[in-house]
């Protein structure tokens, strides 16, 4: 089937974030400039350079961590895995801006090392990011949307040990979490290993 993304695709359900899967999930934790905490998975995530180290998330909606680290200029992104998936969860209901979400899910708020905003403990690893940029969308015609881009460089990265082996992370053992579309989620526990080719120089 083909569609144009402006006109009616006939299927159910938007079938446009099964398409883009899977994609990692940014536990965004954040603090006011008044010291209240959020936390808030974000399945529009990812890495997009290693030198320095970037990532970025968008948020559908001026949301509290938009305004959090527009703020303080601080976020945290913890790794959301299958140990963790129920407090994940929980941790995107809507709720009132004065919820704390740690206390909301039961999870403990780890002091960062470099930036005010907290990490959650528990989690595997954790990434000290400082603000870049924060742009709000725009579509093909210039209309402003209701999306937000925030783009953080990483400047401390926190890593649980035991996941740790020959030097290297083991993935499988993590068990990172990752959003398909719909309702539907799936976990990274088997990895496959392929070296680049190379090509033969031409004669």
């Amino acid at each position: 089937m083909f569609y144009e993304t402006n006109k009616p695709h006939g299927l159910p359900h938007n079938p446009f974030k099964a398409v883009v899967a899977p994609r990692p999930i940014g536990w965004v934790s954040s603090v006011s400039k008044d010291g209240a905490r959020n936390l808030a998975p974000y399945s529009f995530f990812n890495a997009v350079c290693d030198t320095p180290p970037m990532v970025v998330f968008s948020s559908s909606g001026y949301k509290d961590s938009v305004r959090n680290i527009e703020e303080t200029g601080e976020f945290v992104c913890n790794q959301a895995t299958l140990d963790l998936v129920d407090a994940m969860n929980l941790s995107s209901a809507m709720v009132d801006s004065n919820m704390d979400e740690f206390k909301l899910t039961g999870l403990t708020a780890a002091s960062s090392s470099l930036i005010k905003a907290p990490r959650v403990s528990e989690a595997k690893t954790a990434l000290e990011c400082k603000l870049v940029n924060v742009q709000r969308l725009v579509d093909l015609d210039g209309n402003e949307t209701n999306s937000w881009l925030i783009l953080g460089q990483v400047v401390g990265v926190h890593i649980d040990e035991n996941v740790i082996e020959n030097g290297l992370l083991n993935v499988a053992k993590m068990k990172p979490l990752a959003r398909l579309g719909y309702m539907d989620y799936t976990v990274v526990d088997a990895v496959f290993q392929m070296d680049r080719p190379v090509l033969p120089k031409e004669a």
